[in-house]
């Protein structure tokens, strides 16, 4: 890490997983038989998930999954908020309004997770009080919580400074015209990799890592996590080596590719393997290059691991794509977003059909499991071409193990905005997207009728759905797999 590697002390605290254990301890008065019978199993259902044995019975990993979230959800309903294993909504405060998000600062003890915040942060403040507290929040659903927590340590220790980072503070700080509303609260906002400011913030005279190697889960606790051992999160690049997707972020944010060292980065897989003992590693880049691959096989790092891959030629060539296999892959995540080709272009996915034909065949043959991600609703799709994805995926059935279905969501800063008729998305400030008269008729409303009635409920596709890890989605779907393809990871 930047900040240790340069002397300097630093702690870390895991609020999104502390959180859910407290709302899982907190004593909960049930009203009703499910959640009478859920509470008395929550310990049982989190020694299962952690334990592994579980993960071979998809019905019995839903239920326990299921009574998890029960519990969880029913902590939020008493605090007025919507809270579930992935997500947490407030109907009186909305994360794309600057101006919530300062309510939620300044009202910290509405805040449903207040009495555990407030116990944690004053144990760790007692111990050593920071200079400096930084908050990554990446997805819309951390926000409020992110604020209220900064509200409390702004309110009461006034002179730690409070930093914010991650994904969701930098598509914001990409919105044109965007100056930090939150100043009352936030001292400083950073955009992208936050190694620099925070070493110059703490006066280091060092420098921040050259690429993602060199990190340290230590301070992380390890074995509270909801998985069978730990997993190892590893980035090989920054950015994307595509690059030419019509409404990517990673084109509208300006973010360009910078690949890591392959030497570095093995070198440095076979340490956190030796240090860190994990079950599994999860490659968090856009898209693992053919290259990358083509080390990994080289060189595998000795336990199971999955990531992003762009279908190139490569996955559809039996020897690489075995390599892939013997190296320990056991997933890879395919965007494949349509199967019609007219709507691939438009795109500019850069993906052609047969390919991808190809390679869900190659993948199913060698053992790896695919977690394709179908997107509905972009402009260049009508009904007839969401049949079309229906047939491909219908007929491709057999070669796939889970379906992510998401529907399109128009960036508000993007280029290809400027060329719809617009409207407001989310009413706010900090919106990301915008509503749009779709040209061809093919509004969300309709879109999501169609998912749920037409595409969900084909006979071949119906098991995959049901097969898809419910909240944890493709983190947990690692350990579905069939036994067959586990047998080294559990």
């Amino acid at each position: 890490m930047a900040l240790r590697s340069n002397g300097i002390d630093c702690r870390v605290f895991d609020a999104s997983l502390e959180g859910l254990l407290y709302l899982l301890r907190k004593p909960l008065t049930a009203g009703d038989t499910w959640t009478r019978r859920a509470s008395v199993k929550i310990g049982p259902h989190l020694r299962a998930l952690r334990a592994g044995e579980v993960y071979s019975h998809a019905d019995r990993y839903k239920k326990v999954v299921m009574d998890l979230n029960r519990i969880v959800t029913m902590a939020g309903r008493s605090g007025g908020v919507h809270i579930s294993l992935s997500n947490y909504t407030d109907p009186s405060l909305a994360p794309v309004r600057s101006a919530d998000l300062i309510r939620s600062a300044r009202c910290y003890r509405e805040n449903v997770f207040f009495p555990f915040f407030e116990e944690r942060f004053t144990v760790l403040f007692s111990e050593k009080e920071p200079d400096i507290v930084g908050f990554s929040v990446n997805f819309m659903s951390q926000a409020l919580c992110a604020f209220a927590m900064a509200g409390f340590i702004k309110n009461r220790f006034p002179d730690t400074r409070i930093v914010f980072g991650g994904g969701l503070i930098t598509s914001w700080m990409n919105i044109p015209g965007f100056s930090n509303p939150f100043d009352e609260i936030v001292d400083h906002l950073v955009a992208g990799p936050g190694e620099h400011t925070l070493l110059s913030m703490c006066g280091a005279h060092g420098h921040a890592p050259a690429s993602f190697t060199g990190l340290d889960y230590d301070l992380f606790p390890l074995d509270r996590y909801f998985s069978p051992g730990p997993i190892l999160p590893y980035s090989t690049s920054s950015g994307c080596y595509w690059r030419r997707c019509r409404f990517c972020p990673e084109t509208s944010e300006g973010g360009g590719y910078r690949p890591f060292a392959s030497g570095e980065v093995l070198d440095d897989l076979r340490r956190l393997v030796r240090s860190m003992r994990p079950v599994l590693i999860h490659f968090l880049d856009n898209a693992l290059s053919p290259r990358f691959l083509r080390h990994l096989i080289e060189q595998p790092p000795g336990i199971p691991w999955y990531g992003f891959v762009r279908i190139t030629d490569h996955l559809a060539d039996m020897d690489f794509v075995s390599g892939l296999r013997k190296s320990g892959c056991v997933m890879l995540k395919l965007g494949v977003e349509s199967g019609d080709q007219a709507v691939l272009n438009a795109l500019g996915k850069g993906v052609d059909l047969k390919t991808v034909s190809a390679a869900l065949r190659t993948l199913q043959a060698t053992g790896i499991a695919s977690y394709i991600y179908l997107l509905f609703g972009t402009p260049a799709e009508s009904l007839q071409s969401a049949e079309k994805t229906l047939a491909f995926t219908s007929a491709h059935a057999d070669s796939i193990d889970f379906l992510n279905l998401a529907v399109f969501n128009l960036p508000a800063a993007g280029e290809e905005a400027k060329e719809l008729d617009t409207t407001v998305f989310y009413p706010g400030d900090l919106s990301l997207y915008r509503e749009f008269v779709h040209p061809q008729g093919w509004h969300r409303d309709q879109v999501r009728r169609y998912l749920e009635k037409n595409f969900k409920q084909q006979k071949s596709i119906r098991p995959i759905i049901h097969r898809n890890p419910s909240f944890f989605t493709s983190n947990h779907a690692p350990f579905l797999v069939k036994q067959s393809r586990l047998s080294s990871l559990l």
